[in-house]
């Protein structure tokens, strides 16, 4: 059952996903749970070995189907190991912006409870005097995401408008 499900995963989505169709889906993933399953389903290929901006997306993607799961011991499980590769993935690229705005994104939406929000006020830091170092594709995105984020107040956003 696995190597089937495997094998429709390889035929329906071929390999690596490209980063634009990974950006665009993002945006509207937490809008329904097909979205987040489609989204997790396009990542399922990454590996540790791709572009770590991909494999924090594939943390992003874990993190958020971990919403969906039915037990609370295979939520928590889920969302830990979420967590833990989208924290190696910083780890080891602690100057990429967007991996910075993906924490952000998942930090500031999830529970209280789960103990992970500790990075906020950092990754908002980081990407407010980083942004104007960014090419102009980043940028759009991340402003799309600044004009949205609870974390940035009205006067924070007016420097990316």
């Amino acid at each position: 059952m696995k190597l089937l499900l495997s094998l429709l995963l390889w035929i329906n989505f071929g390999g690596t996903p490209d980063l634009a169709t990974v950006r665009k889906m993002y945006t509207g993933v937490t809008k329904s749970e097909s979205n987040a399953k489609e989204f997790s389903e396009k990542l399922a290929t990454v590996s540790d070995d791709d572009a770590k901006i991909l494999v924090a997306y594939k943390a992003a993607s874990i993190l958020l189907d971990s919403k969906f799961e039915k037990k609370l011991r295979d939520k928590m499980d889920r969302f830990k190991q979420g967590a833990t590769l989208l924290e190696s993935t910083i780890k080891s690229e602690p100057n990429n912006i967007e991996i910075r705005m993906i924490r952000l994104s998942i930090q500031e939406n999830v529970p209280g409870i789960t103990g992970y929000k500790k990075n906020i006020k950092e990754d908002k830091k980081y990407i407010t005097a980083h942004y104007a170092e960014q090419n102009s594709a980043l940028k759009d995105y991340l402003k799309d995401f600044i004009l949205q984020s609870k974390s940035f107040s009205e006067k924070e956003k007016q420097f990316v408008k």
